[in-house]
């Protein structure tokens, strides 16, 4: 079982922290579906130490989340340090995490996210820094290495398990990569094998068979889901019930998945409001609408949305035109 710290999780499905996705209301759905452990967004660190308004309202987390784990950024030691000394004591997340994998420019040139993987030197001082710091497992996302030529997966890994890191996520990508090409398994088998501390495997997980092919193959403690889960938790139910028992499950019905969705909105708009989360919705709605014949006009159609009632309707009218279909095709 994944254990990190002293903080233990019911399995080994882990859901990914994705920037501009991972606030509570999606998180506690997954965490529903079943997810181990659930990654908040990467919150930066000059954001909470200056106490800003939208920042702050992202350290929210629901009890029902937990055990979760908070990711924070940024690229000097004595700001990063602050904002996780604040993490570590004015939140209820169970563990710190610190960004090394973020591949956006607006990041790597203030020198945080996958910046930090040109040099297991800055690693090791940053990170040991925080562990010093705070009393809640410190852990690390990151990438494989920058580009082809600077893969340093190994030593990286290394130097966060010495300076005090109690975890490390790998997603087998370079930066460069960014989300384009196959993610490299076999690094991730390379660092599992050179590091006594967890190693949670992120890249390429489209399937319940990846999760556990992936399990086998590189011998990690962790499987790390993030975009197939995109308005479809079942994703994670499904992994963890395979990963269980071997059984794969059916796929959800539109009304389901449907339901879930408005539950999903309804959440985003308890946590923000209802202008703010209908706009926001409208990815996800996307997300959900995978796979439903006659999505393509009803995405078209979520973008001119802009109130909750209209959504629901929209979602609803989407229900009946499959159920209605199944009732003539049976």
């Amino acid at each position: 079982m994944l254990k990190i710290g002293d903080i233990e999780m019911k399995n080994q499905v882990v859901l990914a922290p994705m920037a501009g996705v991972c606030n509570s209301a999606f998180r506690l759905t997954v965490k529903e579906f079943g997810a181990g452990l659930v990654c908040a967004e990467m919150v930066s660190d000059k954001g909470i130490n200056f106490r800003n308004e939208k920042t702050m309202n992202m350290l929210y987390i629901d009890e029902r989340e937990k055990p979760l784990s908070l990711q924070i950024f940024g690229g000097e030691k004595e700001s990063l340090v602050e904002a996780a000394q604040f993490v570590d004591k004015n939140t209820n997340a169970d563990i710190i995490d610190i960004n090394m994998g973020c591949p956006v420019p607006k990041i790597t040139k203030c020198d945080a996210g996958a910046k930090w993987l040109l040099d297991p030197n800055k690693i090791y001082e940053m990170v040991s820094a925080v562990v010093d710091a705070v009393e809640k497992p410190v852990t690390v996302k990151m990438r494989m290495g920058w580009d082809e030529d600077h893969i340093y997966a190994v030593r990286n890994a290394q130097a966060v398990e010495r300076a005090g890191g109690k975890a490390v996520s790998l997603h087998g990508r370079t930066r460069v990569q960014m989300y384009e090409g196959k993610a490299n398994w076999d690094i991730i088998r390379e660092v599992k094998q050179s590091i006594n501390i967890p190693l949670i495997g992120n890249g390429d997980v489209q399937s319940p068979q990846d999760a556990k092919r992936m399990l086998e193959e590189t011998g990690v403690d962790g499987v790390m889901i993030g975009r197939a889960a995109l308005g479809n938790p079942w994703m994670i139910y499904s992994t963890v019930q395979y990963l269980e028992t071997g059984k794969l499950l059916g796929e959800p019905s539109v009304r389901e998945k449907i339901d879930v969705c408005i539950l999903h909105l309804d959440r985003l708009i308890a946590l923000k409001n209802e202008n703010i989360a209908v706009r926001e919705m409208r990815k996800h709605a996307a997300w959900y609408l995978k796979g439903i014949r006659g999505n393509g006009k009803a995405r078209n159609a979520i973008n001119e949305c802009n109130s909750r009632e209209e959504l629901v309707t929209l979602l609803n009218g989407l229900v009946a035109e499959a159920e209605e279909k199944e009732l003539t095709v049976g």
